[in-house]
């Protein structure tokens, strides 16, 4: 029998768009739960594990993004040569012995070794889910379903410092992780019971070094993914800057107290609209022109902010933070929807290897660049505003490398 996406596969039909969209973001909202669940949590993890610094109770962030970078790497290949099902559903497994290594960890060294283990396992969901849906959609079509499917993924970041918060107000610290495991069997018996696979037998690709050899080539003679994952890795570097000092930035500098999941919510809550948005226009405007207008205004919105930071003592009132913070993560929407399909377009040939290599490169710019910038951070706004700027005018060469040569369609 056929798909409706004319593959030829023995199995039940494809989902309906909705379920498919609903599946694919809590899916990849492992990965959002694993980083924002723990903002409001990581003091008394710090104070509890002995923790040198805020520096290395960041790294509680920095550890699952790391893992991520080496996981993929594995199980992208992996799903080209066993199918996407199977892939996925190890790697949920992984995640889960992660969150019991974190959750009974005794020491700091321990709870970054679980949180490592999460990442490489969160990494089997959340790349080869992108290979499933570029087996499926393409171009426009795919950034389409990925910004609708952002749009449903982000109530995720929007709610989960308050789960966080709200665990932690009546138990413990630790029964987070606890809720990582259960959303995780969540998601794997729905995953397990109602998506199809995608990827025929006779189009996989046995795990041969010739094999990878071939496709990693394949990969890095594609110039125009490699600008679009250099782009994307500069972004999400100063996204990871931002959420590895929000809690600081909202609890110590705003003094928000118990509000500080609201504020956050607000400011996933516009990603979310703007990925939304983005969906309603891709089709018409088309990626490059979208693309271009999102990092324009990214760089113009935390520029303005960076300016009125320094004028007055490095940390403006909250109501300008607030108003310009939403106006830069809105252009963010617009763009983490269309970088993945831009990337991955020329990579239909090697979905599962693209997308491993495609997630893990932008992984490895990403993490060392928000260390590296949280060095800095000095009790003010103004590290990480520059952090904003400089790295969107860095992303902002890099798209239009790639989108020069580019042919949107």
């Amino acid at each position: 029998m056929k798909s409706r996406y004319g593959q030829s596969l023995a199995v039940k039909p494809a989902l309906r768009l909705p379920e498919f969209v609903a599946l694919m973001a809590l899916m990849t909202s492992l990965v959002a739960m694993s980083i924002d669940t723990m903002l409001p949590a990581l003091p008394e993890i710090g104070r509890d594990l002995n923790a040198a610094d805020i520096a290395q109770t960041q790294l509680i962030i920095s550890f699952v993004i790391l893992g991520m970078g080496v996981g993929q790497l594995f199980f992208g290949p992996l799903s080209d040569a066993i199918g996407r099902r199977p892939t996925i559903l190890a790697g949920l497994v992984i995640f889960m012995a992660g969150s019991a290594v974190s959750m009974l960890a005794e020491s700091m060294e321990v709870m970054l070794l679980g949180r490592l283990i999460q990442g490489f396992g969160v990494s089997g969901p959340r790349i080869v889910s992108i290979a499933l849906i570029r087996d499926q959609f393409v171009g426009r079509n795919m950034a389409q379903v990925m910004s609708f499917i952002m749009t449903v993924f982000i109530l995720v970041p929007m709610l989960a410092p308050a789960v966080g918060q709200g665990v932690v107000l009546l138990s413990h610290w630790r029964g987070i992780f606890a809720v990582f495991i259960a959303l995780a069997l969540i998601v794997g018996i729905w995953f397990g019971l109602r998506q199809p696979e995608t990827l025929a037998v006779e189009k996989r690709q046995p795990v041969s070094l010739p094999n990878l050899w071939r496709s990693t080539r394949f990969v890095f003679a594609q110039k125009t993914t490699l600008w679009f994952v250099a782009s994307a890795g500069f972004v999400f570097g100063s996204f990871l800057t931002y959420l590895g000092s929000a809690q600081a930035i909202f609890v110590d500098l705003y003094d928000v107290g118990l509000r500080f999941p609201l504020y956050f919510a607000i400011l996933a809550g516009v990603i979310g609209l703007s990925s939304f948005t983005n969906g309603k226009l891709v089709q018409r405007f088309g990626m490059k022109r979208i693309s271009y207008v999102a990092l324009i205004g990214f760089i113009g919105s935390f520029g303005i902010l960076l300016v009125l930071a320094l004028l007055q003592g490095g940390v403006p009132p909250l109501m300008q933070f607030m108003v310009f913070g939403c106006l830069g993560f809105f252009w963010v929407g617009l763009m983490f929807g269309n970088f993945n399909a831009l990337a991955m377009k020329p990579l239909g040939a090697v979905a599962g290897i693209g997308a491993a290599l495609v997630g893990s490169l932008t992984n490895f710019i990403s993490v060392p660049l928000s260390i590296l910038a949280g060095l800095f951070y000095n009790e003010t706004l103004v590290p990480l505003l520059l952090v904003f700027v400089a790295f969107g005018i860095a992303s902002l060469f890099c798209a239009h490398k790639g989108l020069t040569h580019f042919e949107d369609d």
